[in-house]
């Protein structure tokens, strides 16, 4: 009996450390060391948030670019890919429509990058290839009158390298950018 007594006192021990304590502390820490983070990389615009970093968002308009296709409809409460194989009919039509779709917004569009096609696997992925976005700029100068170099280098500009110069790929926010390209544009 004074064993079980022993194994309760040490459970309801770990229970307050590791349930309560050790949870506290890091979110404390990381509150103080990455606030951004820790709020959830929130952008804001004239003090209202406007989105976060970290989710896509749907840019419908054809004078901002586009961000990948969202299996959830950007809803991140409905994180969801596509559970469609590569090898069925289904996926084979569904890029077929996407690629139209693609072609007819950016009629000029001859080389088609892979992420302006495909669903990102969390449904949200708020990043383009820097391709994918430059793949969209002849739409975006045309509709609003910038220049072609001017919306390359934009993109050029908030291009994010691979992360510690070997994981993952560049990459280029889709909010962000277009959050740079409404400063210089008005819908």
């Amino acid at each position: 009996m004074k064993s079980v007594f022993i194994a309760v006192r040490v459970s309801l021990l770990f229970m307050i450390v590791c349930g309560l304590i050790y949870p506290l502390v890091t979110t404390g820490v990381a509150g103080v060391l990455f606030p951004k983070q820790a709020n959830g990389s929130l952008i804001e615009s004239g003090g209202v948030v406007i989105g976060s970093e970290l989710l896509a968002q749907n840019f419908e308009s054809p004078k901002l670019f586009h961000p990948r296709a969202s299996a959830a409809k950007y809803d991140p409460t409905a994180s969801s890919g596509s559970n469609t194989a590569v090898a069925s009919s289904d996926y084979a039509a569904a890029m077929a429509e996407s690629i139209d779709a693609l072609k007819q917004e950016n009629p000029n569009l001859t080389d088609i990058p892979a992420d302006l096609v495909t669903v990102s696997g969390s449904g949200f992925d708020p990043d383009l290839s820097p391709e994918g976005a430059k793949a969209q700029v002849p739409r975006i100068s045309k509709e609003t009158g910038i220049s072609e170099k001017s919306l390359n280098d934009l993109v050029d500009q908030l291009s994010k390298a691979r992360q510690l110069g070997v994981f993952g790929e560049p990459r280029v926010n889709v909010t962000e950018l277009n959050m740079e390209l409404l400063k210089q544009v008005k819908l």
